[in-house]
């Protein structure tokens, strides 16, 4: 199944075709490794172009994995603030910790080791094998598994399910001397050339391989998966124009964050929702109501909407702030 040309022309390509990102500068090993590491955690659900610029202000900010670990909390969820998904930092920040405790300020290079760091998966622990330690690895990411399906034409749900994608890549082949490259080639090819909407197949160098090329179908099946629904009244406190917040302890979405007091409701009848949010695979429908008096225990806290800047909050809270300010 394997296919020596496969890697060679995509490794050809990407030597005059790589994009020029900051993680990718010539720096030492060590700095590889943690360049790696943060645009790693960064990149988990998000893209490469809204990434960049996080990432150069977060090494510029934290150099080095022991700083990391030491970093103040409320300024590192600052440096991360707009990316979502913050569990990832809780989680980078503790990998740092066990990572400067338990070996000796370095990344570990055994996959198991990599793989029992907190926020470090499958998909992870590959990249950091592949991208920092050289090893004969790929990672499926969204870009590798879209080039995996057109070149194989993979259109059945059984084929496209991740364990059976995991015996299909094997097609790519390996390069033992350059398995860094060429995780990272795939990937940029996956994102340059392979696009999930009007693939540039003219440019692609395994053009005459695919088989999607060879059917003039690019369109990608996916799998089947149904948003959860979810239901919340959302209260809202105001005195002095300025709003109520509240500790998070209760939900585990954006977990101790500052979010407006929320009940769950559930399969509720006549749901006139004002407001809808998706996080992960939740679809949230959200009713306001305002208050007079309110009667919270825990932490809260009072915001000014006109300096929501100066405050440490998700994008979830402040879309909420903007709508209130809106609705005036």
């Amino acid at each position: 199944m394997k296919d020596p040309t496969i890697t060679n022309k995509i490794l050809k390509w990407y030597d005059l075709n790589k994009r020029s990102l900051p993680w990718r500068k010539k720096v030492s090993q060590e700095k590889k490794e943690y360049y790696t590491l943060i645009s790693e955690f960064m990149l988990q659900q998000t893209q490469v172009a809204t990434v960049i610029p996080y990432f150069q202000r977060f090494i510029k900010s934290i150099a080095n994995i022991e700083k990391l670990s030491k970093f103040n909390d409320e300024k590192l969820i600052k440096l991360w603030e707009g990316l979502g998904y913050y569990s990832r930092v809780r989680n980078l920040k503790k990998t740092a910790q066990i990572v400067v405790k338990d070996f000796d300020k370095r990344l570990p290079q055994s996959f198991i080791d990599l793989k029992s760091l907190p926020g470090i998966g499958d998909y992870t622990a590959s990249a950091i094998s592949a991208i920092a330690f050289n090893k004969p690895l790929i990672p499926l990411d969204g870009n590798i598994e879209r080039v995996l399906k057109r070149l194989l034409y993979l259109k059945k749900q059984n084929q496209i399910k991740k364990e059976n994608l995991q015996k299909y890549k094997k097609v790519f082949g390996i390069s033992v001397n350059r398995s860094s490259d060429y995780a990272q080639a795939l990937m940029e090819l996956g994102a340059l050339i392979c696009k999930p909407v009007n693939p540039l197949c003219k440019q692609c160098p395994i053009l005459k391989k695919c088989e999607s090329f060879r059917n003039q179908d690019f369109e990608l099946v996916k799998i089947k998966k149904k948003d959860k629904q979810t239901f919340y009244k959302l209260n809202v406190y105001k005195k002095n124009n300025q709003y109520l917040l509240i500790k998070n302890d209760k939900f585990k979405f954006l977990k101790n964050f500052d979010i407006f007091p929320m009940e769950e409701l559930i399969s509720p009848k006549n749901f006139n929702k004002d407001l809808n949010f998706k996080i992960s695979n939740m679809n949230m429908n959200i009713k306001i109501e305002y208050k007079n008096k309110f009667n919270l225990d825990g932490n809260v806290n009072w915001i000014d909407p006109k300096k929501l800047q100066k405050y440490t909050l998700p994008t979830f809270t402040k879309k909420i702030v903007k709508f209130l300010e809106n609705q005036k």
